[in-house]
């Protein structure tokens, strides 16, 4: 298996890199294209993927994406390109306190993540997580989502909201509060 490749950047596609290492050109797919850039040095973590039709190289440009990119696919039902496209919209920062904070509607958002992965992430991630807060309602967001659907406000918009708010350390009236000042500036 290759842990990491250290090599120039010669071709910047859509969806993929190609690095030059001692004359060898490695094609690898990229959360991130546009952290890269054509004739840089650079050091990427790697990850090979198996399957019954595909053979290919991911690449990280630092190893918490790395990781993110490995918990992610070890959820049931979430591959490689749902992980990649996930990332590509988010760091390993926000994807870590979004599970740590049972935020599902943040979860969503993501490219490829429904209601039913984004609650499969948390039930075999938050656990694991050495930043996972061990206090407070596991059912937090479902609780406010709830209360602000009584309130008159729609789904999406509410989904939108949560998905901003930082809910770590914080109990079900903070965030109702947080989510209400982003609704109200329509944001």
């Amino acid at each position: 298996m290759i842990y990491s490749l250290k090599g120039e950047v010669t071709a910047i596609f859509e969806q993929e890199i190609a690095l030059d290492v001692h004359d060898v050109g490695y094609l690898l797919t990229v959360s991130r294209p546009e952290d890269f850039r054509y004739g840089d040095q650079v050091l990427v973590y790697c990850h090979e993927i198996y399957t019954e039709n595909d053979h290919y190289l991911v690449g990280f440009k630092d190893k918490a994406n790395r990781e993110a990119f490995l918990s992610l696919i070890g959820v049931k039902g979430i591959g490689p390109k749902t992980a990649i496209m996930a990332l590509r919209e988010t760091t390993p920062e926000l994807l870590f306190k979004a599970i740590a904070s049972n935020n599902t509607a943040y979860l969503k958002k993501l490219p490829g993540i429904g209601a039913k992965a984004a609650s499969q992430i948390i039930l075999d991630l938050k656990g694991h997580l050495a930043s996972s807060d061990k206090k407070g309602n596991p059912r937090q967001f479902e609780e406010v989502r709830l209360a602000l659907l009584e309130l008159g406000f729609k789904g999406k918009e509410i989904d939108n909201a949560l998905a901003r708010v930082d809910g770590l350390n914080l109990n079900n009236q903070e965030i109702l509060r947080q989510a209400l000042k982003y609704l109200h500036k329509g944001e």
